[in-house]
């Protein structure tokens, strides 16, 4: 089992930057590929970014490329979603997840459930 708890969740204006964390327990968090996923309301959760536990090996949702990079501190067992250029549209309950994917295989994140998931953090975006 692998317990993830996120935080660093807020409001901001448009063009602002936040940071979330996901400090992960139980089993070892290094072996894992982590990631972020977001739901809005009204909408289906969607795929943010990933990365895997050999770094940098990452992916990124198209709308969020170039704007969000998402890293990891094995030592802290903790991965982190730096969120910047924030726009209202990215407004959601960002949710961090744990999954058993080889590195390098990061990417199929966006395509299938992760076997973690937390339980999620709300960012609001104010035009």
């Amino acid at each position: 089992q692998v317990q993830l708890v996120e935080s660093g969740g807020g409001l901001v204006q448009a063009g602002g930057s936040l940071r979330l964390s996901c400090a992960a327990s139980g089993r070892t968090f290094s072996s894992y590929t982590m990631g972020w996923f977001r739901q809005a309301p009204g909408k289906e959760r969607e795929f943010v970014a990933a990365i895997s536990w050999s770094t940098p090996s990452t992916s990124y949702a198209d709308s969020v490329k170039g704007r969000f990079t998402i890293s990891r501190d094995n030592a802290k067992n903790t991965v982190y979603l730096h969120m910047s250029s924030l726009k209202p549209e990215d407004t959601a309950v960002y949710y961090c997840a744990a999954d058993s994917l080889l590195p390098g295989l990061e990417a199929h994140m966006a395509h299938r459930p992760p076997d973690y998931w937390g339980q999620g953090t709300q960012v609001t975006v104010s035009s």
